[in-house]
């Protein structure tokens, strides 16, 4: 199972490498200060992506279930946190010239990416390919096939990278649901990896013909380093949050204070005193 050392492999690892090169660069180059946070953030991920395309030195040889569970959990669930919470399409933006930068933001506002960048379609993306990976033959596909193993790798960090974005991302989406909606998909996650766990480590309905040692080491792993991933992405979604404070209209203030407001609004612009300037505005202004 292991294709880190296949042609398609190779180049894989190759395009992570020079993600984080350029990465770097653009980090380096940009107008103005990049938080040196971020570009750690970014590196960790590529690293982590290295860390699951090439399990070698791992305690379990490369054809395990586990060695396959724990390249998952890399791969599509904790590398991609990490290369989201790098910012790079905002990077991007800031190191672009304008004119191309207002290209992608369009590209940013189109139909498609509504309806791909929904919380919704990036849990059926990412809930979705591993109730077909294991619960189908799927699974037994990939391991005699190197080039199909890529590309359900591929499948599962483009999924997670996907599903991190629109949960917590820091980059521009062209839509953004609120907080707590975010929350309730990613508890949806959570709970259908429970439950997928448990069914595996049980045998139950999926179609994993390994060893029940190594499958319910998977189930075990699955189930506690899912939660570990997922309770991160919910850390970098509440750290962001910035909740909207709703004054209304007469609930902190008294009676006669808010009488005097009101008419001073319906007071004609003629007859109102006008306000000093600020110091500050005044010496701008000069």
């Amino acid at each position: 199972m292991n294709h880190a050392h296949s042609p398609d492999g190779g180049l894989l690892l190759l395009l992570v490498v020079v993600a984080a090169v350029g990465y770097d660069v653009l980090a380096t180059v940009s107008r103005r200060p990049w938080p040196w946070w971020r570009t750690a953030l970014f590196l960790s991920g590529c690293a982590l992506l290295v860390a699951g395309l090439t399990p070698a030195g791992w305690p379990w040889p490369a054809g395990d279930f586990r060695t396959h569970m724990v390249q998952h959990l890399l791969v599509g669930m904790l590398a991609p946190l990490a290369l989201v919470l790098g910012a790079p399409v905002t990077l991007l933006l800031r190191t672009l010239p304008r004119p191309v930068g207002r290209t992608v933001g369009r590209l940013l506002r189109t139909r498609v990416m509504h309806v791909v960048a929904h919380p919704v379609t990036a849990l059926i993306l990412n809930l979705g390919g591993l109730a077909v990976l294991y619960f189908t033959p799927l699974y037994v596909a990939t391991v005699r096939d190197p080039g199909l193993h890529l590309l359900v790798h591929v499948h599962f960090l483009l999924a997670g990278y996907l599903f991190a974005w629109v949960v917590a991302g820091p980059d521009p989406a062209p839509r953004r649901p609120s907080v707590p909606a975010r929350l309730v998909v990613l508890g949806v996650a959570i709970a259908f990896h429970a439950v997928l766990s448990q069914l595996m480590y049980a045998g139950a309905y999926v179609d994993l013909p390994v060893p029940a040692v190594q499958r319910q080491g998977g189930g075990t792993l699955m189930y506690y380093g899912g939660d570990i991933a997922e309770l991160l992405l919910a850390a970098a979604l509440v750290a962001g949050w910035r909740p909207r404070r709703r004054r209304q209209q007469g609930s902190r203030e008294p009676a006669g204070e808010a009488a005097s407001h009101a008419s001073r609004r319906t007071m004609p612009a003629r007859t109102r005193r006008p306000e000093p300037m600020p110091a500050d505005h005044a010496s701008a202004v000069r």
